[in-house]
């Protein structure tokens, strides 16, 4: 059985079983491929950039932009790199993109769609590569703790932020594929706990996100230096 993460000296420590550390460990690695999707190179450094980001540049990818005012369009400045091209555009906006992105990766200005697409060109590999690296970290202590005895993860304080980093994303992750984006999402799914089959895989996956949910509290409260809260029901 599980035990949530305690204090020992200065580290942090919880018991999670194989089976445990096998989904914690698989849901991280889903949402590392989101963040950091595995391509195959093409030897353009540009190309494999964008790639690496999860967007494509083929031509069979790219959607069919009609012009609404060529006056307009003319009167705009191009983008001192690539001459031509508006440097607000998303590249997002020209293939689909999966809307886990989007939870993981949330716009910085809701209110002005140019302003986001900028801000999200100037900072979102950055973002990519920190939340995996976060994940990275949280596999790597998942590992450790099937190479030693007593099933313990053992995070020093360095592997503690990122491990709790890496859960936020995943729950984010497991939310978003659940529909759950609202507090009123979350409660009508739970309400819909009480009458959902025991083999619905919809109720697999939620006692799975509450699951990280007591795992990434206790974390917390054991960072701060609080007592660990009640196991989830």
């Amino acid at each position: 059985m599980a035990r949530a993460f305690l204090r020992e000296k200065n580290c942090y420590v919880a018991l999670l079983d194989p089976t445990e550390r096998a989904m914690l460990g698989g849901l991280m690695e889903q949402t590392r491929l989101i963040l950091a999707p595995e391509v195959e190179l093409t030897g353009d450094a540009f190309t494999d950039l964008v790639a690496s980001m999860g967007v494509s540049l083929a031509a069979a990818d790219q959607t069919d932009i009609e012009p609404t005012d060529s006056d307009q369009s003319a009167n705009q400045p191009a983008s001192p790199d690539h001459p031509g091209h508006d440097a607000a555009t998303d590249p997002s906006d020209f293939t689909d993109r999966d809307p886990a992105l989007d939870r993981l990766l949330p716009t910085a200005h809701r209110g002005d769609d140019q302003v986001a697409a900028e801000f999200r060109r100037l900072t979102e590999e950055g973002l990519r590569q920190r939340k995996s690296g976060n994940l990275d970290v949280a596999m790597r202590a998942l590992e450790a703790a099937g190479l030693s005895s007593g099933d313990r993860v053992v995070l020093d304080a360095e592997q503690a932020p990122a491990f709790l980093m890496a859960l936020t994303d995943v729950r984010l992750l497991l939310g978003e594929r659940m529909g759950m984006r609202t507090e009123e999402d979350a409660a009508r799914l739970h309400d819909a706990m009480e009458t959902i089959a025991d083999d619905d895989p919809l109720g697999y996956a939620l006692a799975w996100y509450d699951f990280l949910t007591w795992m990434q509290e206790s974390l917390t409260h054991a960072v701060m230096g609080e007592g660990r809260p009640e196991p989830s029901v």
